[in-house]
Parts: C-alpha cells; sequence; structure tokens
C-alpha cells in the first residue's frame, strides 16, 4: 500500500479515534479517584429505643429510661469513621414516629446537633411508627440514585426494611446493616439481614453508656399484666382471625420465616392484642414473646 491507500488512511482514523477515547477513560479515573467516598447514617429510632433499652434496662418502654441520643450519635459516626476510613460523612438521618410529626422537645433537640437530619413519622393511638420505613427507602434511593454516597450504616431490624436495601444497592451503594445485642434470639429480620452487604451488632458495653433507668414510674397504675397463658390464648385468638381472613395460601407463604413475622404482622398482630387484652404490651418483651407464640402454635396446627 502506498501513501494514498483509504485502507491506511482508515486504519490511521481508527486508531486515533482509540487514543483518544483511553486519554478520555484517563481523565475520567483520575476524577473518580480524585472524588471522596462519602457514607451515612440511617437510625431508626423505633428500634434503637426499643433494643438498647430492652438490652440495658431489660424494658422496651421509652417512659421508663432516658437515651442519651447525642452521646449514642456521636458513638455512631465514631464508629463509621473507623470503619469508612478514606470516606467522609454526609450526615446522621434519625427517623422517629410523633403525634401529627409534631417535634417532641426531645426529637427538636436532636435536630439540632450538628450533621443530623430528624425524620418524622406519625405516630398512631397505640404509641406505633407509621411511615418511618418508607422515609428511609426513600432517602437511601434518592441519595443512592445521585451518587451522593457510596456507603450507608442502616441501624434497625424491620424486614420492611428489605426493599430500601434493595433500591440503594441497585444504584450502586453498598449497605452495611447495624445492630444492637438482643438478650434473647434476634431483633433483626433474617431477610434483612440475608440482604445487606456487611453486618455489626453493638453489645451492652457500648450501649449502656447512654441507656440510664429512670427512677421515677409514676406513670404505671395498678393494673396487674396478663399471664403469659392469658397473651398466647389471645394470640392463638388472633392467628384464627388472621387465617380465616386470609386463607390457606397466605399461611403457606408466613410458614417459612417462623418464628419471625413480617414487621406489618407483627404489628397488626400487637394492636388486636391489646385491643383484646384492654392492657399495653409495651415493655413486656416475654409477653410480646408469649403472644407470637400462641399466634404460630394455632398456624401450625392448622397447616
Amino acid at each position: 500500500m502506498n501513501e494514498g491507500d483509504p485502507q491506511l488512511g482508515a486504519g490511521t482514523g481508527l486508531a486515533a479515534r482509540l487514543d483518544r477515547t483511553n486519554e478520555l477513560l484517563q481523565r475520567m479515573l483520575v476524577e473518580v479517584a480524585k472524588t471522596p467516598s462519602t457514607h451515612a447514617i440511617f437510625v431508626d429510632a423505633g428500634y434503637v429505643y426499643a433494643a438498647a433499652g430492652l438490652l440495658v434496662t431489660g424494658t422496651e418502654d421509652r417512659r421508663s429510661f432516658d437515651l442519651d441520643a447525642e452521646g449514642l450519635i456521636d458513638a455512631f459516626i465514631d464508629k463509621a469513621r473507623t470503619i469508612f476510613a478514606d470516606s467522609r460523612l454526609l450526615r446522621v438521618y434519625w427517623y422517629d414516629g410523633a403525634r401529627r410529626r409534631i417535634h417532641t422537645a426531645e426529637q427538636q433537640a436532636i435536630a439540632e446537633l450538628p450533621d443530623v437530619k430528624v425524620r418524622l413519622g406519625n405516630l398512631n393511638a397505640n404509641n406505633q411508627q407509621k411511615g418511618v420505613d418508607s422515609l428511609i427507602r426513600t432517602d437511601l434511593e434518592s441519595l443512592a440514585r445521585h451518587r451522593a454516597i457510596s456507603d450507608a450504616a442502616l441501624v434497625g431490624g424491620d424486614e420492611d426494611l428489605v426493599s430500601a436495601v434493595e433500591a440503594a444497592q441497585g444504584y450502586g451503594a453498598r449497605v452495611h446493616l447495624w445492630g444492637i445485642e438482643a438478650a434473647d434470639g434476634r431483633n433483626q429480620a433474617e431477610p434483612l439481614l440475608w440482604e445487606v452487604d456487611s453486618q455489626r451488632t453493638f453489645d451492652l458495653d457500648f450501649c449502656r453508656p447512654y441507656v440510664t433507668r429512670r427512677p421515677v414510674t409514676t406513670y404505671e397504675d395498678d393494673t396487674p399484666a396478663p399471664s403469659r397463658e392469658d397473651v398466647r390464648f389471645v394470640g392463638a385468638q388472633v392467628a384464627a382471625a388472621w387465617l380465616a381472613a386470609r386463607g390457606r395460601d397466605s399461611l403457606a407463604d408466613l410458614l417459612p420465616g417462623r418464628p419471625y413475622l413480617p414487621g406489618s404482622t407483627d404489628q397488626d398482630l400487637l394492636v388486636e392484642a391489646e385491643r383484646l387484652l384492654q392492657c399495653s404490651l409495651r415493655g413486656h418483651a416475654h409477653l410480646r414473646r408469649a403472644l407470637r407464640d400462641g399466634f404460630w402454635q394455632h398456624l401450625q396446627a392448622q397447616y
């Protein structure tokens, strides 16, 4: 071939384009390398209060203890700084419930902390959080989609958070589940444990400095708590109504998860049981376990 050969000109043009493409890729890689990784911490406050309270004081009832939220948040930030050593903190998201989504004095104090964003779901008549899981999913998904974070530390345990984890991972973020040690069994749903990229559990020594039992419990009345057998019986009653309303197909879907219940089912069970018993089971972890035992015992007998 000579200098006028069209094949030679085409080859030269292709080589030039390849060189240009490689140059652009190298520039892009340099820019990516210079961009710091970013992490955020997502805290389900309801889970933290219940799990830390039960571990340190033996009760889930918020009225029975004080939680040093500021100190605990600082501890979470320090732990993240150690784990994500080459990453910067975007902020801490603190998810809690409140009547009509109006901040309590405690929540307002937390909201005023630097690098902390308080997000409120609703709190119903039974003091149950509503809408918190959807808030977590919205924030996780949005931050991951916009590449605002590369890593998310999620402090929670509800199975309903699985969709939030999947959404964030779909955009390339890594989700790390943080939990609080359970005195008996687990306090995090297995499907959630399976889905995350890593797991970490904080023990009693970690939690003890931030939880203090209140010496005054004047809110308590003289109404005795129901017996375990009474609660188990009510659990079976609720299971019978649940099965009649949903059918055996729903039962087949539920059984593989035993002894755990999906978050929404567990909440419905608790609300209905409290209605039938005419008393609250909050702060009585052993009675709530008896309730679930009665629920499962009836369902298994029907399968």
